[in-house]
């Protein structure tokens, strides 16, 4: 499944997202302006099938990532990191999929971003437990589409490109601030100092990281 625009405002970034897998891969292209008006430019999913021979499966997306980014020549590659889940097999192909994706990204020379599904929904609503519902009712407003793109996955990548366009530099306005959810309200978890709660959270880990720290007391043993 495959759909593009043919025109639209000049980019400030054009972003290439990936919810990547072997079973299925999203792609999504999105041109983000410097007011951090996004404007979809294309999407699809490519598949492959369990039963195929693994070098085919991991090729198979290898070749699609290589065509859309010779094709669309992103300014960077934004792919959803996973920490987590419960099914071995399905973190394993989720994996080798990112592994042919960023390999072919640095190929070319294409930095490449990374965000959790937390920070996308945190970006793309204000929420980071919203669910895939909220987010898509979202993605359509800001890209001003007719409809979720679907399959899932189509949706995923294109949420991932907003937040990557959003989230860029921790800096600037919070697009989610000057969005309206899907009933006419501002999101509520916005904070009046501009940054979603992922954002104030991302910014909270970097400042701690730099934290000196303290030495740690050592007890000796009792003579």
């Amino acid at each position: 499944m495959a759909h593009s625009s043919d025109g639209g405002p000049a980019p400030g970034q054009r972003i290439l997202a990936v919810d990547p897998g072997l079973t299925r891969c999203g792609f999504a292209v999105v041109d983000m302006a410097a007011n951090r008006t996004g404007t979809f430019v294309h999407v699809e999913v490519n598949g492959t099938k369990a039963h195929e021979a693994l070098e085919h499966r991991v090729l198979a997306i290898m070749d699609a990532a290589e065509t859309l980014m010779d094709r669309f020549s992103p300014d960077v590659v934004a792919v959803e990191r996973v920490f987590a889940q419960n099914n071995a097999p399905t973190v394993v192909g989720t994996a080798q999929a990112t592994g042919v994706v960023i390999a072919a990204a640095a190929r070319r020379q294409i930095p490449v971003a990374w965000h959790t599904p937390s920070e996308v929904k945190a970006a793309v609503t204000g929420d980071g437990g919203a669910d895939k519902e909220s987010v898509n009712r979202m993605v359509v407003r800001i890209l001003r589409l007719d409809a979720p793109p679907r399959p899932a996955d189509a949706a995923d990548a294109l949420a991932l490109a907003v937040c990557h366009g959003w989230r860029g530099g921790m800096s600037g306005m919070n697009a989610a601030a000057k969005t309206s959810t899907h009933s006419g309200s501002q999101p509520s978890s916005v904070r009046a100092s501009g940054l979603t709660p992922a954002q104030q959270a991302w910014k909270q880990a970097e400042a701690a990281s730099r934290q000196p720290k303290a030495p740690r007391a050592v007890r000796l043993p009792r003579r």
